[in-house]
């Protein structure tokens, strides 16, 4: 059997791929990345090009069609065209370009490419392409996670494409009766879905998030709560001092040219406490109480080692301190000083349900165990777990109602769940539920404990 030396074995328009690849990391709306989070995601892109090249002729092995150098080069500057336009993120459903390359593919396989099979397909991003490009896909993993992002990439989309929505609200409008290509029948109903458990969850745990007066500089009135940033604290080892000191390795809010804002720690002596302003405009705050050389006491300067700190979090001695309430504006973010009401709303909660799960004992990067925080849960504040185990319940909760209303929509009323293939109601509706369950994973990465604040952005 001979083999025929393929594109990517002589040549690729590599700078054009570079380009496009570094380009991704700041497409974030509409990228597979932002449907869960996966280490060493490979660049869509990069993807596309090195399948395209693997599966097509390289124009040297057609000495019939392309005798001289010349030509060969001609032909494959013709090629290099096609992978540089379907680099492009602007053309990722751009079918015109699509059908260029799958025709190559076709031309170069006998109308007969093989299928691919990427054994450790992570975030899935080569069995994505593939299928893009009309390829037959398979890919696996060991991580179950991994499993789960590639099957909602590749496997549920056209499990249900072309099906029109099952929401009450769709069904009962004119979009009804016209047609829902691709997957944009199972968007919408993850849209709907989705807005739905966020209703729900307000219903329960509305009250746990309440608005904040906003200061006469912007008009006074009430804001939308968008996030509170808390600082930690631990008891000063100076026993002439001990004062809870905060932990703060920047007392920043905001560095965004022309809306500078930050915490500014307000020390009284006499009853040993620190409380914060939200300070804008010129200025600067101190320096914070944390580097990477242990901390320093705000009201002694007394000099903390970690192995305090340490000391203090695994004996459950380690506590929090609002430092600023985050709102949002009509322009922009606005900063407000920390409200005691808002405070105090944390120590009232206690959150049922939470997993009792422990963390690993070692983790590569993450060595939070030595501070305390031995349990999943320890990671998130009170809140935090009850909105996380809210909207776990309505996950549920959704799954039922996408039933009841697939079944009103025509789907089969059958037992086939989405694992034994079938493709009925009870298929569809845990289909839903894989998307809304990422949504949940989401939250939970931005709405823990150990989630930093970006004051470089507004």
């Amino acid at each position: 059997m001979t083999v025929k030396k393929k594109l990517i074995e002589v040549a690729l328009p590599l700078e054009t791929i570079n380009r496009e690849s570094a380009r991704e990391k700041s497409i974030r709306h509409g990228h597979p990345s932002t449907l869960h989070l996966w280490w060493a995601r490979r660049p869509l892109a990069a993807c596309r090009a090195v399948l395209f090249a693997s599966l097509v002729d390289d124009p040297s092995v057609h000495p019939e069609k392309f005798p001289s150098v010349a030509e060969q080069q001609e032909e494959r500057e013709r090629l290099f065209k096609i992978i540089e336009d379907l680099v492009k993120w602007e053309n990722i459903n751009n079918e015109k370009v699509l059908n260029r390359a799958r025709e190559e593919i076709l031309k170069s396989t006998g109308g007969n490419p093989p299928p691919v099979l990427d054994p450790f397909c992570g975030g899935g991003s080569i069995p994505l392409e593939a299928q893009r490009l009309g390829l037959e896909a398979h890919g696996s993993d060991l991580n179950p996670v991994a499993v789960m992002i590639t099957k909602a990439l590749i496997e549920i989309p056209p499990k249900f494409a072309g099906r029109l929505p099952v929401n009450p609200q769709a069904r009962s409008s004119e979009l009804s009766k016209g047609s829902w290509p691709g997957a944009q029948g199972l968007a919408a109903d993850i849209r709907y879905y989705g807005e739905w458990m966020r209703e729900e969850a307000e219903k329960r745990i509305g009250h746990l998030y309440p608005k904040v007066k906003l200061p006469p500089e912007y008009g006074g009135g009430e804001a939308t709560v968008i996030a509170w940033l808390w600082a930690r604290t631990v008891q000063c080892p100076n026993p002439a001092c001990g004062v809870r000191m905060p932990l703060v390795s920047s007392f920043w809010l905001s560095t965004k040219r022309g809306e500078k804002a930050w915490a500014q720690p307000v020390i009284d002596q006499e009853k040993k406490e620190v409380c914060f302003k939200v300070r804008t405009g010129d200025g600067a705050p101190p320096k914070g109480t944390v580097n990477r050389q242990g901390a320093k006491c705000i009201f002694c300067n007394s000099p903390v080692p970690f192995a305090h700190i340490r000391k203090e979090g695994q004996a459950r001695r380690m506590g929090s301190q609002l430092m600023a309430i985050v709102t949002e504006g009509t322009s922009g973010r606005i900063y407000v000083s920390p409200s005691q009401s808002h405070e105090d709303i944390i120590t009232k909660i206690d959150p049922e349900g939470i997993p009792e799960s422990y963390l690993p004992e070692q983790a590569l990067g993450f060595r939070v165990q030595s501070y305390g925080m031995k349990k999943h849960c320890d990671l998130f504040t009170p809140r935090q777990l009850t909105a996380l185990t809210t909207f776990s319940d309505l996950v549920t909760k959704a799954r039922d109602k996408v039933y009841r209303d697939a079944v009103a929509a025509g789907y089969p009323d059958d037992v086939v769940g989405l694992e034994e293939g079938g493709s009925g109601a009870r298929a569809y509706a845990e289909a839903i539920c894989v998307y809304l369950a990422f949504g949940v994973n989401r939250l939970a990465d931005r709405c823990s404990s150990i989630c930093s604040w970006d004051v470089t952005r507004d």
